[in-house]
């Protein structure tokens, strides 16, 4: 009994002292990963800032970055330490996908968003019409486009100003 006990003991230490360098190669493959995540996360943010992009628009864009390169990092460092990963990948694309089936007005509004702000077709204190809103434009975020006419607020999904059809009465110079 005691010598079956030493002899799975000295298996057990043999499989850590064999799994210890991999655990440290994923880690370090990891953390190289995050480095670079933050460093991408930067670049972008000072090239979205150069081209004078919107706020909201470049943090979405440096942190749609960032994340990508940590999950990635994530992936790899598991499969540095011999771990399969061929089901976490696949769980990921259905997960992905069943997320992407059940917020699709979401993200289309989210899209639109992202899709306003580079081509502003439209800017603040503009007078908009467009699918039977009226009102002048008083925020243009990710979501939604905020319109207020006489005590009345709109928060028009940006889906909708993409697919229909906008009257624009611009009352300021563009920047």
């Amino acid at each position: 009994m005691f010598e079956k006990w030493m002899n799975d003991t000295e298996k057990l230490y043999d499989r850590l002292v064999e799994w210890i360098p991999n655990l440290f190669f994923g880690i370090m493959v990891f953390l190289i990963f995050w480095l670079l995540a933050g460093r991408f996360r930067a670049v972008i943010i000072r090239i979205c800032q150069n081209r004078s992009l919107d706020e909201d628009l470049t943090n979405f864009f440096a942190e749609t970055v960032k994340t990508i390169l940590i999950i990635v990092g994530i992936v790899c460092g598991l499969g540095t330490m011999n771990v399969d990963v061929t089901a976490l990948v696949a769980g990921l694309g259905l997960t992905g996908f069943a997320l992407g089936f059940a917020l699709k007005d979401l993200i289309s509004n989210l899209l639109a968003g992202v899709l306003l702000l580079l081509y502003r077709p439209f800017q603040r204190g503009d007078h908009i019409d467009v699918g039977g809103f009226s009102g002048f434009v008083r925020e243009i975020d990710l979501r939604y486009t905020t319109l207020e006419e006489e005590e009345k607020i709109y928060l028009v999904p940006n889906s909708l100003l993409l697919s229909k059809g906008i009257k624009v009465e611009r009352l300021a110079e563009p920047d």
